[in-house]
């Protein structure tokens, strides 16, 4: 059974940079296109980030974070990473690893169970 841990959430402030990690347990993580999402409030849309290829040669981001986040992955690890520059406060949200992410949908079949991002102004 496939699960998903993310870590690195905190409180910063805005300006600074800040690494998400999310580990994968439990099934071929090669065979997978990864992700994040964000939820910015209780009841508010999960918000696609970003995603990456299995091979790590492709990326996507979305509008907001296009230039300031970065998704990374390491196949020999199981391990994909968001790093996150030039924070504002309007990133604060709880932040979701996704796996089994379809390419232009978005759609995603596990999840984390998400870390907490502060970005005080």
């Amino acid at each position: 059974q496939v699960q998903l841990v993310e870590s690195g959430g905190g409180l910063v402030q805005s300006g600074d940079s800040l690494t998400l990690a999310c580990e994968f347990f439990g099934g071929a993580f090669y065979d997978y296109t990864m992700g994040w999402f964000r939820r910015q409030a209780p009841g508010k849309e999960r918000e696609f980030l970003a995603a990456i290829s299995w091979t790590g040669r492709n990326t996507y981001y979305s509008d907001p974070v296009k230039g300031r986040f970065t998704i990374s992955r390491d196949n020999s690890k199981n391990t994909v990473s968001l790093q996150m520059n030039s924070l504002k406060p309007e990133d604060t949200a709880v932040y979701y690893c996704a796996g089994d992410v379809q390419w232009r949908s978005w759609e995603s079949h596990y999840w984390g169970q998400g870390t907490q991002v502060t970005v005080s102004s």
